[in-house]
C-alpha cells in the first residue's frame, strides 16, 4: 500500500471499517475462476483490461473487489501505485473496508477499477457515488459486467442467479451508462467481449479467438460481457456578462448618451 494512500486514509478516518488496516493473509481466489470456464473468462478479461488501462496514468489506482487472485485484474495498470479493497480483502496491497464507505479522501485517486463488483455489492448505487467522490477531476473508472441480454445472461436466468456464482444481479450496459451519466461521467470507451458460449469449453482456441475478433462487428448484442471506461468530467461555471443597453441609432441628429457611453 502506498504512503500517499495511507495519508488519504488518515484524512478521512470515519469512512473505513474499524479493522481496515489489520493484517491480512488470505489470498485464495474464488473457486469459480479456478474452473476451466472461469479461468478462460479471467484470461480473456485480463487481456481486455490490459488494453483499456494502457492510457490510464497517475499516482493511484484502486481496484474494488476481488477478481482472480486479489488485485490481479489491475496488474497491468500504469499508475505508480495500486491497491485493492474489499470487506474481506487480504494479502499484499489489500485494504479491508466497505464498498459504500471508501477509506479515501475526496478527489484523491486517479483511477478506479470495478471488475464485476457491482453485481454482488450490497449497495451498488452508494458504491458508484463513492467512486465519483474519491476520483480526481478527469479521473477514470473502468467497470466490467456480464451482459444480461446475451447467452451468458440467459444461463444466469436459467440457473436462477447461480451462474456465474459471484453474480447476484446482472446489469445491462445501457443501465450502467445511465447511472454513470447521472453522476457526471462521460463514456470514453466500451469493449464487448466473451462471445464463446457459457456452457462449454470444447471450442478450440482458434475458434474462440475468431469469435472474439469478429463478434463485436457481427453480433455485438451476443457479447457475454462488457467493459465501460468513463471519465469524471469537471465542468466550471462561466459567468454571464450583463447585457448592456445598445445605443440607439442616430437618425437626424445626435443620440442621447446611454449609461455605458456616459461612463
Amino acid at each position: 500500500m502506498s504512503h500517499d494512500f495511507r495519508q488519504n486514509l488518515q484524512l478521512d478516518p470515519h469512512r473505513h471499517a474499524p479493522d481496515a488496516l489489520q493484517p491480512m493473509t488470505d489470498s485464495s481466489a474464488p473457486a469459480w475462476l479456478e474452473t476451466p470456464l472461469g479461468a478462460a473468462v479471467l484470461e480473456l478479461e485480463t487481456r481486455v483490461l490490459a488494453d483499456a488501462l494502457a492510457d490510464v496514468f497517475g499516482f493511484e489506482l484502486v481496484q474494488l473487489g476481488r477478481w482472480g487472485r486479489g488485485g490481479e485484474a489491475s496488474t497491468s495498470a500504469r499508475t505508480q501505485h495500486r491497491c485493492w479493497l474489499a470487506p474481506d480483502a487480504s494479502g499484499p496491497s489489500a485494504i479491508r473496508a466497505e464498498f459504500h464507505a471508501l477509506p479515501s479522501a475526496t478527489g484523491s485517486v486517479e483511477a478506479v477499477l470495478v471488475p464485476h463488483t457491482l453485481e454482488h455489492a450490497p449497495h451498488p448505487h452508494e458504491m458508484l457515488r463513492e467512486v465519483e467522490r474519491v476520483l480526481v477531476g478527469e479521473g477514470h473508472v473502468l467497470i466490467c459486467g456480464f451482459n444480461p441480454l446475451g447467452p451468458w445472461g440467459l444461463r444466469h436466468l436459467v440457473s436462477r442467479g447461480q451462474f456465474p456464482p459471484s453474480a447476484v444481479r446482472l446489469m445491462s450496459e445501457g443501465r450502467m451508462r445511465d447511472w454513470l451519466g447521472l453522476l457526471g461521467f462521460e463514456i470514453v470507451d466500451v469493449r464487448r467481449y466473451l462471445f464463446a458460449p457459457p456452457w462449454t469449453q470444447r471450442l478450440s482456441g482458434r475458434t474462440r479467438g475468431w469469435l472474439e475478433e469478429r463478434g463485436p462487428q457481427l453480433a455485438p448484442w451476443l457479447a457475454g460481457a462488457y467493459l465501460l471506461k468513463a471519465c469524471k468530467r469537471v465542468r466550471t461555471l462561466t459567468p454571464i456578462r450583463p447585457a448592456w443597453q445598445k445605443a440607439p441609432a442616430v437618425v437626424g441628429g445626435l443620440a442621447e448618451p446611454t449609461s455605458r457611453n456616459a461612463a
